[in-house]
C-alpha cells in the first residue's frame, strides 16, 4: 500500500481522489485496529477460562484502549475485575457500559451484585428493579430484591446498637451482614470498633487490616493498626504498618513521632534477644530497663520488658532479683515461659516445693510444655541431691561457670582448706573441705560427670558409681599432705 501510494504524482491528482484515498487509508487503518482488539478479546478470553485472571485482565486493557467506545470490552474487563474483589473498578467498568448502552441488563445486575457487596443497599435496589423491569423472569434479581430492604433495616440497626452501646450484637449483626457484603468498608470499621470495645484487639486488628485493604492510602487506617498491634506488643508489626502511613506522608503529625517511639521499643526488645541469645545477660536486663523508662503505660509492652528481665536475671542467676521481675510480670500476664524463668530463680534458692509449683503452673497454662516436663524433674533430683553435696557451692561458683573458672576456684579453695595449714580439731574438718573441694573439680571438669551432676544424680555416690579416688579420705588419712600448686 506505502509502495502503491509513493508512486503517485500527487501534482496531477484532483481534490476528490485525495478525500477517496484518505478514506481508504482510514478504513484500513480502522480495520487493522479492530482486528488487533479481536485479537485480544480472544486472548483474555483464553486465559480467563484458565482461571489467569491477572493475564486476562492485561489483555483486556488493550481491548478497551484499542477501541473505548465498545461497550462489551468494558463489560469483558469489569467481570474480571468482579472476579478479582476490585470492587471500585467493576463498578466504574459497569457503569460505562450503562452509559454506552442503558438497556445492557447483564451489566445492570453485575452493578447491582457489586453495590450488594458493598453494602450500598440503596442503588442495588434499584438496580434490582431495573433489571426486573426489562426482565420480569430473572430469578436472581427478583430473589435479591425481596432481601435487600432487609439488609438496609439490619444495618440501620447495627449502626443502632453501636449507638447504644450494645457493642455484642453490634458486631454479631455487622458480622451476619459482612457475609453477604463482604467488600463494604463500612461494615468492617462498625465491627472493628466493636471489637476494641469488647477489648477483642485481635479481631480488630484483622478487621482494620481489611479496611486498609479497601480503602487503599489511608494513613489514618495505618496508624490505628499500628497503635492496636502496639497494644497487643507486636512491636515489629506495628513498626511495619507505621512505615506504610509514612510512605504516604513521611511528616504525619501522628504516625512520625509514634514511628520515633516504636523504632526505639523494637530495637531494644530485639536487643534483649540478642544479648540473651549470646549470653550477655546483664546486657538484656540493661536493654529491658530502658524499654520500661520508654513505656509504662502500655501493658503487653511493659510485660515484655518485665518477662525479658525475669529470664535475664534468672540466667544470671540473680535469684533474687529475677524472683521480683518474674512476679512483675506475672502481675500482667500469667505466661508459661515467665512461669519456668520463676521456677528456675526459686531453684536456685533451693526452694524446691515453689519451684515445682510453679513449673506446674505452666504446665497448666501449655500442656505439653516440655520446658515444664523436665523443669519438674529437675526440681526433683535436685531436691534429692540438696541432701548431699552441691559441688558448685562447695567451690562458690554458678552453674554456669566454665570450666577455666572452675579450675581457678578450686585452687583458691584448695588451699585456702589444705590440711598442712590447719593444726589439731581444726585439721581434721580442714581434711573433709579438701576432700570435698577435690571431688567438687573432679566432677566440674568432666563433661560427662558434670552432665549428671547438672541431672541431679551424683556421679561419686558410692551407691551409683565407681569408688572415686579420693573415697580413701572418707574414713580420715594417715599421710600427711604435701600438695603444690602452681
Amino acid at each position: 500500500m506505502m509502495d502503491y501510494l509513493s508512486n503517485i504524482n500527487w501534482n496531477k491528482v484532483t481534490p476528490c481522489l485525495v478525500l477517496l484515498v484518505l478514506e481508504v487509508l482510514l478504513d484500513f487503518s480502522e480495520c487493522t485496529s479492530q482486528a488487533e482488539v479481536n485479537k485480544h478479546l480472544e486472548l483474555g478470553r483464553d486465559f480467563l477460562a484458565r482461571g489467569q485472571l491477572s493475564d486476562a485482565l492485561t489483555h483486556y486493557h488493550a481491548a478497551v484502549e484499542g477501541d473505548p467506545h465498545n461497550y462489551l470490552t468494558y463489560f469483558k474487563r469489569g467481570t474480571v475485575y468482579y472476579a478479582l474483589g476490585k470492587a471500585k473498578f467493576a463498578l466504574q467498568d459497569f457503569t460505562k457500559v450503562l452509559e454506552i448502552k442503558a438497556d445492557f441488563t447483564a451489566a445492570r445486575l453485575h452493578r447491582a451484585n457489586v453495590y450488594l457487596k458493598l453494602a450500598q443497599y440503596r442503588e442495588a435496589k434499584e438496580d434490582y428493579l431495573q433489571v426486573t423491569y426489562s426482565d420480569p423472569y430473572n430469578v436472581e434479581a427478583a430473589e435479591a430484591l425481596q432481601r435487600v430492604d432487609e439488609l438496609a433495616d439490619e444495618l440501620r440497626l447495627a449502626e443502632a446498637y453501636w449507638r447504644g452501646r450494645d457493642h455484642r450484637a453490634a458486631a454479631e449483626l455487622a458480622t451476619h451482614l459482612l457475609d453477604v457484603s463482604p467488600w463494604s468498608a463500612q461494615l468492617r470499621q462498625l465491627r472493628a470498633e466493636c471489637y476494641i470495645a469488647l477489648n477483642d484487639l485481635f479481631s480488630a486488628v484483622s478487621d482494620i487490616r481489611s479496611v486498609n485493604r479497601l480503602q487503599q492510602d489511608s494513613t489514618d487506617g495505618y496508624f490505628r493498626l499500628a497503635s492496636l498491634l502496639y497494644q497487643l506488643g507486636h512491636v515489629s508489626d506495628a513498626l511495619k504498618e507505621i512505615r506504610e502511613c509514612l510512605k504516604l506522608d513521611p511528616e504525619h503529625k501522628s504516625c512520625f513521632p509514634f514511628y520515633k517511639k516504636l523504632k526505639k521499643v523494637d530495637k531494644l526488645l530485639l536487643d534483649c534477644e540478642e544479648r540473651s541469645q549470646s549470653r550477655d545477660f546483664l546486657g538484656c536486663v540493661d536493654s529491658a530497663n530502658k524499654v520500661l523508662r520508654i513505656e509504662d503505660q502500655v501493658t503487653l509492652v511493659v510485660f515484655e520488658a518485665r518477662r525479658w528481665l525475669c529470664s535475664c536475671y534468672a540466667k544470671e542467676e540473680a535469684h533474687s532479683e529475677a524472683l521480683s521481675a518474674c512476679a512483675s510480670a506475672l502481675e500482667l500476664r500469667r505466661d508459661a515461659r515467665v512461669l519456668c524463668d520463676r521456677g528456675d530463680a526459686l531453684l536456685g534458692l533451693d526452694m524446691f516445693d515453689d519451684a515445682i509449683q510453679s513449673f506446674k503452673e505452666a504446665l497448666e497454662l501449655e500442656e505439653g510444655l516440655q520446658r515444664a516436663k523436665d523443669g519438674i524433674s529437675r526440681a526433683q533430683k535436685l531436691q534429692k541431691q540438696s541432701e548431699q553435696r552441691d559441688y558448685y557451692k562447695i567451690l562458690g561458683v554458678k552453674r554456669t561457670a566454665t570450666k577455666q573458672e572452675i579450675v581457678k576456684a578450686y585452687r583458691k579453695a584448695a588451699q585456702k582448706w589444705h590440711p598442712d595449714n590447719f593444726q589439731g580439731d581444726e585439721k581434721k574438718l580442714a581434711e573433709k573441705k579438701f576432700i570435698d573441694v577435690a571431688a567438687a573439680k573432679e566432677v566440674l571438669t568432666d563433661a560427662d560427670k558434670r552432665a549428671q551432676f547438672d541431672a541431679g544424680a551424683d556421679p561419686l555416690d558410692p551407691e551409683r558409681a565407681a569408688p572415686s579416688p579420693f573415697a580413701h579420705f572418707q574414713h580420715g588419712s594417715p599421710f600427711q599432705f604435701k600438695f603444690h600448686f602452681n
